[in-house]
Order: structure tokens, then C-alpha cells, then sequence
């Protein structure tokens, strides 16, 4: 969680980008797959990988602060502490977030 809040703290700097993953979820992995070949972002792009087995209770966090529904899979790009950018499932596309970077 104390990463959690240093993230949020990073996001008045500069952007950052998380993507929510569960380990059990086939659509899930897919999405990890689409992630990992079309990532093409700025290397100075602070990215976050979230197990959501191991940390639902972040998910809720962000699901509180960022007034963004839970979903699995889910990419975000948070900017000064709010989520300008959010996609689920299959709409999950690196190249979609760049503007918001």
C-alpha cells in the first residue's frame, strides 16, 4: 500500500501507467500478451504491475481514489493523483495511452 501512495505522490511529476493483472484470468494473460508486444512507451514511463491475487486491497484503493470501477485486466495512466486514461479487457492497448503520457 505504502508503494501504492508513492505512486499516486510520483503521478504530480509525471505520469504513470497501471496495469491490474490476475494470474487465474485467460482473458486476463491475453492482455498481458497485447501489453507486452505493443509496448512502445517512453522508457522514463514509471509503469506498475499489479497482482491482483496478492493485492486486491490496493485494487479497491485505486477503485476509491481513482473513481475508476474494478476490472481485470485494467490499464490506467494516473496524472496528478486522478486517472486520465482507463481501458479493460480487450480495449487494453499501450499504444492508446500514449497521449495521456
Amino acid at each position: 500500500m505504502e508503494e501504492w501512495e508513492n505512486a499516486i505522490a510520483a503521478s504530480h511529476n509525471h505520469p504513470i501507467v497501471v496495469f491490474k493483472h490476475s494470474t487465474r484470468c485467460s482473458v486476463s494473460r491475453m492482455a498481458l500478451k497485447m501489453l507486452e508486444r505493443r509496448w512502445d512507451l517512453p522508457e522514463s514511463t514509471d509503469a506498475y504491475f499489479l497482482d491482483l491475487l496478492e493485492h486486491r486491497d490496493i485494487s479497491s484503493s485505486i477503485e476509491s481514489k481513482m473513481g475508476v470501477q474494478h476490472q481485470s485486466p485494467q490499464m490506467l495512466c494516473i496524472r496528478d493523483g486522478k486517472s486520465v486514461y482507463h481501458a479493460n479487457h480487450g480495449s487494453i492497448d499501450p499504444v492508446e495511452v500514449k497521449p495521456y503520457l
